[in-house]
């Protein structure tokens, strides 16, 4: 044994959380596959979003899975409900970007799925949001703010690139 005392890990070190998902809700249309952005409003929680195109996003509540959070969150911020007609399919996507949050002195890692929506579907917004656009998806990239964000992007291009054959 050491005579060298042991010392404790700092308290000030970043927390890892995992409580928030991302939704990318996408539609095909004839022309290209579109990309929804919901437009935030000032939010209460200390982070502001205000102004800024995101994808859905939420926290995960006590009992909730991630998927669970993502289909509820997709009905709460447009409307869109896993029963109904305009409704197509949720998936997870695979990648998992990390990304420290100051203001929660936190690295987060956000598990992260996509949304297919019927041909023609528009959200209804809640109070979260004041705004909502479609953009292709082929030059969505430089209209949302995050690396990680570009990252899912490209992910779900892959996907329905494979999808397609």
């Amino acid at each position: 044994m050491s005579d060298q005392p042991t010392s404790r890990p700092p308290t000030n070190l970043p927390r890892v959380r995992t409580d928030l998902v991302d939704v990318y809700v996408f539609r095909r249309s004839a022309q290209a596959v579109e990309v929804l952005q919901l437009r935030r409003v000032e939010a209460d929680d200390g982070h502001d979003l205000h102004g800024t195109w995101q994808p859905i996003m939420g926290h995960i509540e006590d009992a909730e899975t991630p998927a669970q959070t993502a289909a509820r969150e997709l009905a709460e911020e447009t409307g869109l409900r896993d029963e109904s007609t305009e409704f197509v399919r949720l998936f997870a996507l695979e990648g998992i970007h990390p990304y420290y949050l100051p203001s929660r002195n936190a690295v987060m890692m956000s598990p992260r799925f996509a949304c297919e929506a019927a041909p023609g579907w528009e959200p209804t917004l809640n109070h979260e949001h004041d705004a909502a656009r479609w953009v292709p998806l082929d030059e969505a990239d430089e209209m949302f703010m995050w690396p990680g964000q570009r990252a899912c992007l490209t992910e779900l291009r892959e996907i329905l690139r494979c999808e397609r054959g």
